[in-house]
Parts: C-alpha cells; structure tokens; sequence
C-alpha cells in the first residue's frame, strides 16, 4: 500500500488542495514524501551525535524500556510496566505468539480463542502486531472467520496483542517528558485525532463518494487499498462508512494540535501514570474517550498505547502548523532525547549497541511489510 507520506508520485500539484469553503485541506509539507521532510533531522541527528559522543544515546531516554522505545520494542513489554495507575485505565489486553506451540496455523486458532477467553475479551476485538509502527496491521476482529485469517496471514514465531474493542468515539496522543531526577513531568503536545468518514447519497459508489470529498479525494489510495472490494458498492441514503480505524495519520486520520486543552489535571494525570513505570521519561499515550471536557479534567478514557523514544509529536501534522514550527518542536524533541539520554548516561545507564538498534530497525521494518492491511 502507498501512504500519502511515502507516495513516490509527484506531489507538488496535490499538496495545496483547497476544501469547501476555502481552507487548506492540508498543509504545504503534509504530502511530503518522509525521505525529504525528515531530512533537517537527520542532520542534526548527526550534530547531537558527535555532541554527545553516541550516536545511540537516545535508547537511554527510557532506561526501562528496549532501546528506550526508539524502534522495534515490544508494546506488550511496555504496557507490562505500567504501574498500578497505569493499569486503572487501559483498555483489557493480551498477547499471543503465533506458532509457537506446534508450529502449525491449525493450531493457533483454539489456543488463541482460550487466550482470549482468559483475559475475558470478546467479540469484536482488536488485534496488533506487538512489534510494529504507524498503525501497521492493527484490525478490529469481528468473528472466528476473522481472527483465523489474521492468524493464518501473520509471521510465525511472532506475538500479537488482542484488546478490547474501545467503543469511545474519539482519540487523541498526549506527549509527556519528565527529565531524570525531576520531580514531576508536563504534556508538551496533544493531538485529537479524527477519522473520516462518507456519507451515502443512494446514488453514489464509495469510490465516487471518497473522490468528492475536499480531503479524503486526495489521498483516496489509501482508503481504497483498505475498501477496495468495496469500491464500486452504492451506499444507501445517509448511511455512514468509516473510513479509516487506526488512529494514524499516514492510515488516512486527520490529526489536529489540541495543545490548548492541556490542563492541569489531565497533567497530574498522565504524570501518575508515568511515573508508575520504571525508569519512563519521554513517550506518547494514544488514549480513546468520548469527551474532551472528562480528557482534560484527566478521567473517562482508555490508554490504548504507550511509545516510548520512537514517538513523535503529532500535532505538527495539523493542517494550520507552519513549516518553522514544525521543525522548531522536531528539533526540541530531538535534543530532548539526547539530553535525557546523556543524563540517564551519567547515572550508569549504557546505550544499545548500533548494530543491535540497526538489527532491531530492520527486523521492525521487515515485519511491517508482511502484515495485513490495517482496519
């Protein structure tokens, strides 16, 4: 599948869409392949290396976590670490590793089925791959039919996370940082993210209906390699198709800088919740709820994920952000990560090795490539 911020096609034509009344439908770098946009932080990446002596320091970021979350970890591992807060609000979950009993796919299906009756999740479910990154082969899970397909097209010897399906209609990531030996932490970035969605005229396919749209028309590869069997399907008058599950930007969901909701007590919130993981200083939570007003009074929602080092601040994809702001809190999180690492450093922590995180990425990236598309 083609993600808009992978699309090798040419993009400077597509990029200033305008929407109904006006306004951008994206930003001017939001189309922008990632090999171009991410260069300035290559760079300085490079700079805070030969800075700090390591070009690996940031895995000591998060000191707990593997590679301190940068790439490849294990999301089981990491919500395994949550404390006693932590584990008041995130939604039920388990895992289950593929193969691993007879190493035949005849054999996952019952075994998975009394896992996931053991942890008491029922269907629909969702189901991710431990190992993984921007929403790569997360589904919901409807039937037996379907878990068994997600089984059987899943690599072998591979973990998978089943949790309960959180019907709250809203998402959003909160960016927190608490520096090492500092006594409390602060949420520097929150997005809500938005998932698109058509509605049905009772004359229109779902492809024509994904085209007129001001947005969705623009990056339609996207949902269509998602619905394609259903491309052609006329939806009835006012019926509602979702287009996009996952709550990830390059799967089609709209995110929008939400920094102005931030209070203080959803940060005492998130700050307990950190603070009952060992050794835990910079990370996003991905948390679902149903309204913004319980969210930043910091109760009524669902931790869903927790990301460590790896993790960006994704309100920069807001489709009113400036270029020069954007860098401008790239550049901060990046230093950020030096400088927590460099502190966790002089505590006798040691960095992982570069082969091991480049072994790591390429594992991460291999896996990505053979999961099935996300919901």
């Amino acid at each position: 599948m083609k993600t808009a911020a992978l699309d090798p096609r040419p993009w400077l034509g597509r990029i200033f869409a305008k929407g109904d009344k006006g306004d951008a439908a994206f930003s001017p770098f939001e189309l922008w392949p990632a090999r171009f946009f991410y260069i300035p932080m290559i760079i300085q990446w490079g700079y805070l290396a030969l800075r700090y002596r390591s070009i690996t320091l940031p895995t000591l970021a998060n000191p707990g976590m593997e590679a301190g979350g940068l790439v490849g970890e294990s999301k089981f591992d990491i919500l395994s670490q949550l404390g006693r807060e932590g584990k008041n609000w995130v939604a039920p979950y388990t895992s289950f590793s593929v193969g691993t009993a007879s190493g035949t796919p005849s054999a996952d299906l019952p075994q998975a089925l009394a896992a996931l009756e053991t942890a008491g999740i029922e269907f629909p479910f969702v189901a991710k791959p431990d190992i993984g990154c921007r929403g790569a082969g997360v589904r919901i899970v409807r039937t037996v039919a379907d878990l068994e397909h997600y089984l059987t097209h899943f690599p072998r010897r591979e973990r998978i996370i089943f949790q309960k399906l959180i019907t709250a209609k809203n998402e959003a990531g909160v960016f927190y940082i608490r520096a090492p030996g500092e006594a409390k932490g602060r949420i520097v970035s929150v997005t809500l993210k938005l998932f698109p969605e058509v509605v049905g005229d009772g004359v229109s396919t779902l492809e024509e209906l994904i085209e007129a749209d001001p947005r969705a028309g623009k990056i339609k590869d996207i949902y269509l390699a998602r619905h394609g069997s259903q491309r052609d399907r006329v939806l009835d008058k006012g019926e509602i198709f979702p287009l996009v599950f996952t709550g990830n930007h390059c799967r089609g969901a709209i995110f929008q800088d939400g920094r102005q909701h931030i209070t203080p007590e959803m940060e005492a919130r998130f700050d307990a919740i950190s603070q009952g993981m060992p050794e835990f200083y910079f990370g996003r939570f991905d948390v679902r709820y149903d309204s913004l007003d319980d969210l930043k009074a910091g109760k009524n929602f669902w931790l869903i994920e927790v990301n460590g080092a790896g993790s960006e601040a994704t309100h920069i994809w807001d489709k009113s952000t400036k270029l020069r702001d954007a860098y401008e809190f790239l550049f901060f999180q990046q230093r950020t990560l030096f400088e927590f690492g460099d502190a966790n450093r002089a505590r006798g922590f040691s960095s992982v090795n570069a082969f091991r995180l480049l072994a790591m990425a390429m594992k991460q990236a291999r896996l990505g490539r053979s999961y099935l598309e996300s919901s």
